[in-house]
């Protein structure tokens, strides 16, 4: 099943997105069910949030996942929405 991971950053997280980076995109790559990923900017063109479509079996395993996320263990977002998603293009 498709899943969308939408996640929103605290204020003033730009640095603790920095500093986990190159371990959320390594947990990306590693994890297997990342379809596709990539940061929201702000009007001034700096990451601000996320949006990941997983391919995972049920929602346990996208909560899962999210949860191991090293963002998320950074604590770098204010929220995170997780809910199924269909693809009609692309």
């Amino acid at each position: 099943m498709l899943v969308a991971v939408i996640c929103t950053d605290k204020p003033g997280a730009l640095e603790t997105r920095k500093a986990n980076r190159d371990a959320h995109l390594a947990y990306l790559k590693e994890s297997g069910v990342v379809a596709q990923a990539g940061p929201f900017l702000d009007a001034d063109g700096m990451m601000c949030g996320s949006l990941l479509i997983l391919d995972v079996a049920d929602m346990d395993a996208a909560h899962a996942w999210a949860d191991g996320d090293p963002y998320a263990k950074a604590g770098l977002f204010a929220d995170v929405r997780i809910v199924q998603w269909n693809r009609v293009v692309g």
